[in-house]
């Protein structure tokens, strides 16, 4: 799943998740023991740094993958602007106090005495009084003699309950109790079932909801009439809204599902109809194919009204995109990344797409940036549709890596799937990771494995290097800890991991091992453990060891480094420690078998593993580096860990970034590593400004766009230095003019395919730098596209919006909103709503928070409105108050998901005081928020590391300031 992630930044800010993520999305625990935290980001994504500028408000991910970056994203989705060692220890034995779990509800799986094998499922959804009535058949094992078969339900009504036993014909009627905390049922038998095979028969009832989870109701218009759909979202935990079920991913089981619906509705479900009969009184019956074996998470089923393009791809399986009636066109990119996808992944895989059929759906609400239900992929709007008169290049690529995502799962995640939720990482980071193989694959021209340090890798680092952290490996137990993990851990540092893995034992054995493991497990659940073992029977590595301290034990280490000169060679004497974000001295346990890589100035290009660290301290020869070249440490960006470099190392690198001779993922690590380092206090922050003013000369996209994430970092805490605060925008201003003039306002013929989303990072900071021809340039553009003389082109749309109302008033603020509301694409929708908390009055500020909570705004944008609006002092404090003072609504809005989650985050964690960060935390505790508990902690935590840098590094800025003015 990709989940929406919030990160009022930059990267999926997607990759919500994303974002959002993510996300924006999408919780964390330090180690084994730990709660956890969220498909997405979005996110998914997204969401994890605030930046000023919201060149990216980002999405991925993830429930489901991009976390708004998305995320799940999630990952996380563009918004807008955007060996075996004895000595290792195991997560159990790394168990810190003050880092453990502040609460743990007591949860105890299904027991296995019943485990069904067959759904015949029959659902009948009522889209006018938003109900449904259901009947349900489940052919079940019973293994033990019971009188109590237990199994999950949640806000269903069941009516009748019996159980028949197919060898003795005896039929038992059941009366029925509900746990509604644990959502279960308990159907009670006046005596034992015998072991063997039976039927379990139940009638029930229950509503389609608005909570975009479950079995719910979403709203669509056509010609002016308001419409309902009835759709899905299960992952993690609520098939058990729509029936009663044994909802565990290991509890796979067959279905054989029938919908009843209104007579002209389009019904989807996982496999193809194989009959449609006609009921009388305006109703029609579906029915589908068996599905294959699966996880009670990956059923689906959609009725509504949607238009749909097809295709078939070079296995013959039958590939349909359904989209808003009328909007039919829009799907075609998607179909066309679709089509290219699946042979790609049965390629790679060496295994064939499992099922007859695939189809990708944009539904209107919903909650992550996507879901991989097998066959029958749901998606929000902004991920699966493309128009390509009105759709940015931002939105373009997103579209791209989110169906990428989604198809990756039908391999890893459905044939094979986790044994449960502590295993959620090898669904989402695998597939965050593959994502971009894919897409790299399609179209080349994206460089999306440079935007991958950006996004995800950054994203991953950022929160990992926090006290309030969890390992990727998390145990899982109560479902309402499950929302809390979508996030940047399970996809973005899942990833990450994935892809040095990937590297460090080559594309050949990494894809035996896929092979051997996806074959031997097909249909079935794995641990972590399975895919080390096969990785490792491929390659011959200690996989298994190495990943063990990458999975098992939360954070990264940070190498520093010295070198001599050896000859011919250079001689390093490299040693690892834990990264803190807050520079504190960590605990030695804290180790990691790191792969190293290195490069050098003679073959800046071809990244040298020079071998594991795998104690504290090693040294490493690189040969034929000569004296005075350059050596850079993790070559490519591809290790998980931040690098600390002598002077003398440093200064060697800097004129390489200046001519551009290191390669952009080294460029774009390099000036991330000294904003981190200089952030935890390792170095000077004026250190980190200088280093930034050697990338004057810059041209790449992603370089640029994690520079201004990280100058924005340090901008939303000058906010509160009124003094030094313009003369930090004008420097930030002076390192943005060059390549402002390089990519100007118009594309040009045969530009990059990057450029346009470069030229959106940088104009869009030059506005809110307050460069006067900018903003002229702007207001003009905009002025020209509401009067329909000149009509904005997409890409420039969200750096126009942005700039007019950073700069503008109420009555640029009333022209945005007639574009709102005459805008027909989700896509418009979102990047107006968006940019609309870059209003600077208080009174507009207001207006935007109100407008957020209207009808006007789906309830899965209504957190991205807010965050959008926490860019300015003024904003954040007017967000705080607004969260506080809707918290009631927020809270039932959300009921505890990730998007809770990202709320929380956006609306508390840029504060720069020690009152602010007490307030915060006594406003949680009397307001428990169970699902965003790990959140609020980490806000809690940037606020004390903001207030710790200000007072630290404002006097040395301000010198530097002064003097660079």
């Amino acid at each position: 799943m990709l989940v929406q992630q919030t990160r009022v930044q930059c990267l999926r800010t997607v990759n919500c998740y994303k974002t959002i993520q993510r996300s924006c999305s999408l919780f964390t625990t330090r180690l084994s023991s730990a709660v956890l935290s969220h498909k997405r980001l979005f996110s998914k994504v997204s969401p994890t740094k605030v930046t000023t500028s919201f060149l990216v408000l980002c999405c991925r991910p993830a429930a489901n993958c991009r976390l708004f970056a998305g995320s799940v994203v999630n990952r996380l989705e563009p918004l807008s602007l955007g060996i075996p060692i004895a000595s290792y220890t195991t997560a159990a034995h790394l168990e810190d106090p003050a880092t453990m779990p502040i609460s743990k509800k007591k949860f105890e799986r299904l027991p296995k005495t019943v485990i069904p094998s067959n759904y015949q499922l029959t659902l009948k959804p009522d889209l006018k009084k938003f109900t449904f009535e259901g009947s349900l058949v489940v052919t079940v094992e019973v293994n033990a003699p019971v009188t109590k078969v237990k199994l999950h339900a949640c806000e269903i009504a069941i009516q009748e309950a019996q159980y028949k036993d197919s060898s003795s014909e005896t039929t038992l009627t059941a009366e029925v109790e509900y746990y509604k905390e644990d959502e279960e049922v308990g159907l009670l038998f006046p005596s034992e079932l015998s072991p063997g095979k039976g039927a379990l028969s139940l009638k029930f009832t229950g509503e389609l909801n608005d909570k975009m989870k479950g079995f719910y109701r979403s709203k669509y218009t056509i010609g002016g009439e308001e419409l309902y759909a009835a759709v899905t979202q299960f992952e993690a935990t609520d098939a058990r809204r729509a029936f009663p079920c044994w909802d565990e991913p290991a509890m796979k089981a067959t279905f054989d599902i029938t919908l009843v619906v209104p007579e002209g509705k389009v019904a989807l479900s996982n496999m193809p109809v194989i009959s449609e009969k006609p009921l009388g009184s305006g109703s029609v019956e579906f029915t589908y194919s068996t599905t294959p074996i699966m996880s009670t998470y990956l059923v689906a089923f959609v009725v509504g009204d949607y238009d749909y393009l097809e295709a078939v791809d070079e296995d013959n399986v039958l590939v349909r995109v359904y989209t808003p009636k009328g909007k039919q066109e829009q799907g075609r990119f998607a179909l066309d990344v679709a089509v290219k996808t699946l042979p790609f992944y049965k390629k790679y895989f060496g295994i064939a797409y499992p099922l007859p059929k695939v189809d990708l759906i944009a539904i209107a609400d919903f909650s992550a940036g996507a879901m991989e239900n097998w066959g029958l992929i749901t998606y929000r709007e902004t991920a699966l549709l493309v128009d390509p008169e009105n759709s940015s290049a931002r939105i373009k690529q997103w579209v791209a890596l989110v169906v990428g995502h989604e198809l990756a799962h039908q391999w890893f995640g459905n044939l094979v799937t986790m044994e449960w939720w502590t295993h959620l990482w090898l669904n989402e980071g695998f597939a965050s990771w593959i994502e971009y193989l894919c897409v790299d694959y399609c179209f080349p021209e994206y460089d999306v494995w440079t935007q991958f340090v950006n996004n995800d890798l950054g994203q991953a680092l950022e929160m990992d290097a926090l006290d309030n952290s969890h390992p990727i490996e998390v145990e899982v137990g109560h479902p309402s800890e499950v929302d809390e993990i979508f996030d940047a851990i399970s996809y973005s540092k899942g990833s990450s991991v994935i892809r040095m893995l990937h590297e460090y034992l080559g594309d050949e054995d990494f894809r035996k091992g896929m092979n051997v493991y996806l074959t031997r497990h097909q249909y079935k659940n794995t641990f972590t453990e399975h895919l080390w073992n096969a990785l490792e029977e491929a390659s011959g590595k200690p996989v298994g060891e190495i990943m063990k301290t990458w999975t098992k034990q939360m954070g990264f280490p940070v190498l520093k480094v010295s070198q001599v000169q050896d000859g011919k060679d250079r001689k390093l004497t490299i040693s690892q420690s834990k990264f803190t974000a807050d520079g504190s001295t960590p605990p030695d346990h804290f180790k990691w078998m790191v792969p190293v890589l290195a490069s050098t100035q003679s073959a800046p290009d071809k990244p040298d593993v020079l071998g594991l660290l795998e104690t504290e301290t090693k040294e490493f020869v690189v040969p034929n580096a000569a004296e005075g070249d350059w050596v850079k440490l993790n070559a490519g960006t591809v290790g998980v860990y931040r690098v600390m470099y002598p002077t003398e190392m440093l200064d060697a690198l800097i004129p390489a970034v200046k001519n551009l001779s290191l390669p952009p993922k080294d460029r774009l690590g390099l000036q991330s590593d000294l904003f981190a380092l200089s952030r935890a206090g390792m170095s000077s922050a004026v250190d980190a400004l200088k280093v930034a003013q050697a990338f004057e000369n810059e041209k790449d996209y992603t370089v640029w766009s994690n520079l201004s994430s990280n100058i924005s970092t340090i901008s939303t805490i000058l906010q509160y230095a009124d003094d030094i605060y313009p003369a930090y925008k004008q420097f930030v201003k002076r390192l943005f003019s060059k390549i402002a003039a390089t990519v100007g306002w118009d594309a040009k013929p045969g530009e990059d395919t990057l450029i346009p989303m470069l030229r959106e990072v940088v104009l869009t900071r030059m506005g809110r730098c307050g460069d006067e021809a900018t903003i002229a340039e702007a207001k003009k553009r905009f002025e020209a596209h509401c009067n329909g003389t000149a009509k904005l082109p997409a890409d420039l749309r969200a750096c126009v919006y942005t700039t007019v109302l950073y700069n503008g008033d109420s009555e640029t603020y009333d022209k945005m909103l007639k574009l709102y509301d005459a805008a027909e694409m989700q896509e418009e929708k979102v990047r107006i709503s968006r940019a609309m908390g870059s209003v600077q009055s208080k009174d507009l500020i207001q207006a935007v928070l109100d407008f957020s909570l209207s009808s006007k705004v789906r309830s899965q944008d209504a957190v991205f409105v807010i965050a959008g609006t926490t860019g300015s002092v003024v904003g954040r404090e007017l967000a705080w108050e607004f969260f506080k003072a809707q918290f009631k609504v927020l809270n039932d809005r959300y009921e505890g998901g990730f998007l809770l989650s990202r709320l929380v985050q956006s609306a508390t964690e840029s504060f720069v005081t020690e009152e602010k960060a007490k307030e915060i935390e006594t406003f949680f505790k009397e307001n428990p928020v169970p699902a965003a508990e790990r959140t609020v902690q980490q806000s809690i935590e940037n606020i004390r590391l903001n207030a710790k840098w200000l007072d630290r590094e404002l006097t040395p800025v301000r010198d530097f300031l002064k003097s660079a003015v």
